[in-house]
């Protein structure tokens, strides 16, 4: 991501962008008013904005800073007033964990000296076998903060500073995702990604390779009592991000959502629905989400039928799982609770 992908990305209103799981920006400003005898004299002011960068299959997260927009009015100290960047890691999940930190963050600069220099970076990686479960996921909160103090005899009214937002890192060495074993070098397997919530898109529109899937999903997002089984309270997940769906690698469970919805297929448009093949059973959500057909079977407080099932053609379904499994691999989901996905539909 670029400066002004990221200027342009916030706006004038926006605390974060998002480009994507692997580049994401935020920025504030920092306004000082300058006193003498409990009087204001003048202001001065300064930008600053943070881009996180993950190059592909790498554990490396890049962040650069950009301070810009330097200008004051009246009569101030700003000059030579010293400006402190730090970035600290007060969390990671598990705890324990540890860092290797590079780049060339400048500590503390003047006023004058940052207008110079503009930007600088810093970098931060995580080895692998830190983090949990089978995917040895790791996760963190990367908290940049900006402090400044007025040059004696100069006083300032108001904050001295703040934090920036910014999502948080994870790392992961997931076994059936890319770089599983870091090309021949265990230390370097695996990847970091932004911890965000990301949106698989399918078209509706004519001439849309998935378009059967497209148009089931949308029949089930907007009118849910218009498909089978019927569920009088159904709503199924993956419209919002309070309500995601989750990835599921188990191929016990994802056979037994397929098992279930092909078994409603036959249930309402008979043994023979794929007319020789050229139909297939499409279920959402998806047979690879927890939230599959058989969820129920799994999770006793999970609500039963809250699924859709539609015979589409066979061409149109293939197309919606590849399109599907390309979305798993590019934004390295995660297998479980601890990762989530919503669906849009474009028409």
């Amino acid at each position: 991501m670029t400066y002004d992908e990221c200027v342009k990305g916030l706006g004038s209103d926006k605390k974060f962008y998002v480009k994507s799981r692997f580049a994401v920006c935020n920025g504030a400003s920092f306004l000082q008013t300058w006193t003498r005898n409990g009087q204001p004299v003048g202001t001065s002011m300064f930008n600053v904005r943070a881009v996180g960068t993950i190059a592909q299959n790498s554990r490396t997260i890049t962040f650069q800073y950009y301070f810009t927009d330097f200008t004051t009015a009246g009569t101030t100290g700003a000059p030579a007033m010293p400006i402190t960047t730090k970035a600290d890691i007060p969390q990671s999940w598990p705890s324990g964990a540890r860092y290797t930190r590079g780049g060339t963050m400048p500590g503390t600069k003047t006023f004058t000296q940052l207008k110079a220099q503009r930007t600088f970076k810093e970098t931060v990686t995580a080895k692998p076998g830190q983090g949990s479960g089978s995917a040895d996921l790791l996760f963190a909160v990367y908290e940049p903060a900006i402090s400044y103090t007025p040059p004696a005899p100069w006083k300032l009214s108001g904050a001295l500073g703040g934090k920036l937002f910014m999502l948080a890192p994870r790392w992961d060495a997931a076994s059936y995702l890319a770089n599983s074993t870091g090309g021949g070098t265990p230390a370097k397997k695996g990847a970091a990604t932004f911890s965000y919530v990301p949106t698989l898109t399918y078209s509706a529109k004519a001439g849309a390779a998935e378009r059967g899937v497209a148009q089931h999903i949308s029949t089930a997002f907007t009118v849910p009592q218009d498909t089978k089984p019927y569920m009088s309270a159904k709503k199924v997940p993956g419209q919002s991000a309070k309500d995601p769906l989750h990835r599921l690698v188990n191929k016990t469970r994802k056979d037994d959502n397929r098992k279930a919805a092909v078994k409603r297929c036959k249930r309402y448009w008979g043994a023979k629905y794929t007319q020789g093949g050229k139909l297939e059973c499409d279920e959402y959500p998806f047979a690879t989400t927890y939230e599959g057909a058989a969820e129920a079977d799994h999770d006793s407080e999970a609500k039963k039928f809250n699924f859709s099932v539609k015979p589409i053609p066979a061409a149109e379904n293939l197309a919606g799982g590849n399109i599907l499994r390309s979305f798993y691999a590019k934004n390295r989901i995660i297998d479980g609770m601890d990762d989530g996905f919503l669906v849009k539909i474009r028409s």
